[in-house]
């Protein structure tokens, strides 16, 4: 197991070198002038030039690569050029936000989903079975940005029980976690009917019933607990996905999230504050995915790592 930790863990290394290559070069790619931008459009040519030497990009692009790199090796992201800021200051001081947000909205989504699941695969094809699928297809089809401005339209400004947005009391956390549970809940309940409608059909949970166990026991105990490497992937490439900021929650509900200062770093095209993010973006997603493998030996003894 420590073996398999340390490898996984040097991996990460070229893992991160390829995501700073394809996000500089793509970067680069996007239209607009990031001098033009900050300096405005009634700015002269030669307050523009000037902006573009202080940002580096009047210099070749191998050679702006090189010096990211070189920052990069030293745990310098850079400093923002829109606020002048460290990168790494700027993400602290987001980041706490999109982890609290992203973990109350994955609870959410196992409080519900696992539990949906489970009922639909022991009542297959049954109004219950039609029931929960036909949620599960309304939660992944629906916007998260329709959702949340109807979740914000009836709860904040018709009934005026919870605040339309921001950040503050633990009031401010419902709305945007339903918003993106809601999505989720309805993945992880159709991966765990999947799951448990595959192990109910094996020799073993005939075998568990024909003994004359209780049906609570051969679901909890046999059935769920041979399902749940699955529903672990899903919940781990979930969880993942919202550390890296939802960004279409985070802008509805004005969340000073991840999410969100990459959209507005895009829109001002600072460059560094991108690349910053999304490294630290990708090195939480490969880290998440590290802890799913860990939980997979936990889960199940029959898994060994070399």
């Amino acid at each position: 197991m420590i073996n398999f930790l340390l490898k996984r863990l040097l991996a990460i290394i070229p893992v991160l070198l390829g995501i700073s290559l394809l996000l500089f070069f793509m970067l680069r790619m996007l239209p607009g002038d990031p001098a033009l931008v900050l300096a405005g459009q009634m700015a002269s040519p030669e307050d523009v030039a000037l902006i573009r030497i202080q940002l580096g990009l009047d210099k070749p692009l191998y050679t702006q690569y090189a010096s990211f790199l070189n920052r990069l090796v030293h745990l310098d992201l850079g400093k923002s050029a829109r606020t002048q800021n460290p990168v790494i200051r700027e993400i602290w001081a987001r980041l706490p936000n999109t982890v609290l947000l992203a973990l109350c909205a994955i609870t959410l989504a196992c409080m519900f989903g696992i539990p949906a699941g489970i009922i639909a695969a022991v009542r297959p094809y049954t109004w219950v079975d039609y029931l929960v699928t036909s949620a599960s297809l309304f939660g992944i089809s629906m916007p998260v940005f329709w959702l949340g401005t109807m979740l914000m339209i009836v709860f904040s400004i018709l009934l005026q029980w919870l605040p339309a947005g921001g950040i503050g009391t633990w009031k401010h956390l419902i709305l945007p976690s339903v918003t993106l549970a809601t999505y989720v809940v309805a993945f992880i309940a159709r991966m765990t009917r999947s799951c448990m409608l595959e192990v109910l059909a094996q020799d073993y949970v005939t075998t568990a019933r024909s003994k004359g166990l209780k049906e609570k026991v051969i679901i909890i105990k046999h059935a769920l607990k041979n399902a749940l490497i699955p529903i672990i992937t899903v919940v781990g490439l979930q969880f993942g996905l919202l550390l890296g900021g939802a960004v279409l929650t985070e802008t509805v509900f004005a969340w000073p999230g991840l999410g969100r200062l990459i959209v507005d770093s895009i829109l001002a095209r600072d460059y560094t504050m991108i690349q910053g993010s999304i490294l630290i973006f990708g090195l939480l997603y490969t880290l998440v995915n590290l802890l799913v493998d860990l939980i997979y030996a936990f889960v199940d003894p029959r898994i060994r790592y070399e």
